[in-house]
Formats: structure tokens, C-alpha cells, sequence
């Protein structure tokens, strides 16, 4: 019982090691624009109904949130992003 407890417990780490890693990356590549691409990609990810990748996007963009205080974070801004990736479909 405790090794599958462990065993998911290092799962859920590994999870949260991803979508921290892959904040800073977009940090880093895209500084006050981290926000919209992370957005942006969870909006692909739902459309071509990949749920876990939708998830990990969505918490990027929750993490570049809390540590880029410089990211820019616009709902209108967003609105537009997925409207505009809604149009385009998912021809990517």
C-alpha cells in the first residue's frame, strides 16, 4: 500500500517538476508574453481534445502567473487568442 502511495505521490511531482520547467522556459522565450502563449497552447490542446495537455497548459499559464510579475495577463487579450486559434482550427 505505501509503495503505490509513493509511487503516485513521485508521480504527481513529476507532473508539477513539467509545468514549472516549462513556466520558466516561456519566461525565458517569450518574457511578458509567457502568459499568452501558454494560454495559447492550452487553447490547441483543447481543440484537438487532448485533456492532459489542455491541463498542463493551464497550469503554465497559472505558474507564469504567481513568479512573472513583468507577464502580461489581459482577459481580453486572451479572449482574442483563443478566438483566433478557435478560427484557425487545428491546422498547426
Amino acid at each position: 500500500m505505501f509503495t503505490a502511495i509513493r509511487r503516485w505521490v513521485e508521480h504527481r511531482r513529476a507532473i508539477r517538476r513539467r509545468w514549472q520547467a516549462d513556466a520558466r522556459r516561456l519566461i525565458l522565450a517569450e518574457e511578458v508574453n509567457a502568459y499568452y502563449e501558454a494560454q495559447r497552447r492550452a487553447t490547441r490542446a483543447r481543440l484537438q481534445g487532448d485533456a492532459g495537455e489542455f491541463y498542463h497548459w493551464a497550469k503554465v499559464a497559472a505558474e507564469v502567473g504567481r513568479i512573472a510579475p513583468q507577464a502580461a495577463m489581459d482577459i481580453d487579450a486572451v479572449r482574442a487568442i483563443v478566438a483566433e486559434e478557435e478560427r484557425r482550427g487545428t491546422r498547426w
